[in-house]
């Protein structure tokens, strides 16, 4: 079985697939069914992968969103409101 992860700013998707020998990222992304953007970056287990990335039994292909703000942005205004 392998899992195919995605998250947009509402909802979470975690979908499971069966598990073929050869599979690849993008296979495993079509038969999950998602609907996604054209300019994705995926990973498996966090580590970014390209889609003829060859899978293994139990892997977690995960989809990226960009992001929208600068993770050092958001720590600043935080800060700001503790001050």
């Amino acid at each position: 079985m392998i899992w195919v992860a995605y998250t947009t700013p509402a909802q979470q998707f975690y979908v499971e697939a069966p598990f073929k020998e050869g599979m690849s990222v993008q296979d495993a992304i079509e038969q999950s069914g998602l609907d996604l953007p054209q300019d994705f970056v995926c990973g498996i287990f966090s580590e970014k992968v390209g889609l003829d990335t060859v899978l293994n039994d139990g892997d977690r292909v995960e989809i990226y969103r960009p992001l929208t703000i600068n993770p050092k942005e958001i720590r600043r205004n935080r800060a700001k409101q503790l001050r």
